[in-house]
């Protein structure tokens, strides 16, 4: 099975554009496996708004609480590119996501803290580690370094439907 990993932020509407064409394309390529790697365009201290932190711990205990993450992917993005809702605040983001996890549980991991090294850590994959400059951003390691695969999005432009069938067809 093929796995390769996306970069992403909820607030990036290209991000959410890609993510729509990508599930839409998926079906046929029954073999791949997404590891899921949100990450913020704009972190912390830029001032940037909105700062979605708090969406990426709540990623990571909405798959310990085994949520449908394609639900939640589309809430997220919903949220924060079309609604514009405050997600910096914890009770915002439950109610975005009530139906789609325990709103106790959550709001229970929210507050301890469980996931908050994920956002530097995925940060730091994403920069420091895989050279990306704008989201979204995939990544397939390959079996040896001739076939490493990426796609990187274009600042302003995103990725095409074209240039993700093409990605996965050259996992494939």
């Amino acid at each position: 099975m093929a796995k390769f990993r996306i970069f992403f932020d909820y607030e990036c509407p290209f991000c959410k554009k890609a993510y729509e064409e990508l599930m839409d394309l998926l079906p046929a390529y029954s073999a791949m496996e997404i590891e899921w790697r949100p990450i913020e365009a704009h972190p912390r201290p830029e001032d940037a708004w909105p700062h979605t932190d708090l969406c990426i711990e709540a990623y990571y205990i909405a798959a310990e609480l085994g949520a449908d993450i394609d639900a939640f992917h589309r809430a997220m993005f919903r949220a924060i590119v079309i609604d514009r809702q405050d997600v910096e605040r914890g009770e915002v983001l439950a109610e975005i996501l009530k139906g789609i996890v325990n709103s106790g549980k959550f709001i229970e991991l929210l507050k301890s803290g469980k996931y908050s090294s994920r956002v530097s850590e995925n940060n730091n994959m994403a920069y420091e580690e895989n050279d990306v400059w704008y989201v979204p951003a995939f990544r397939y390691a390959g079996k040896d370094s001739k076939t490493a695969l990426r796609l990187d999005a274009r600042g302003g432009m995103g990725v095409s439907r074209k240039e993700i069938k093409s990605f996965l067809d050259r996992i494939g």
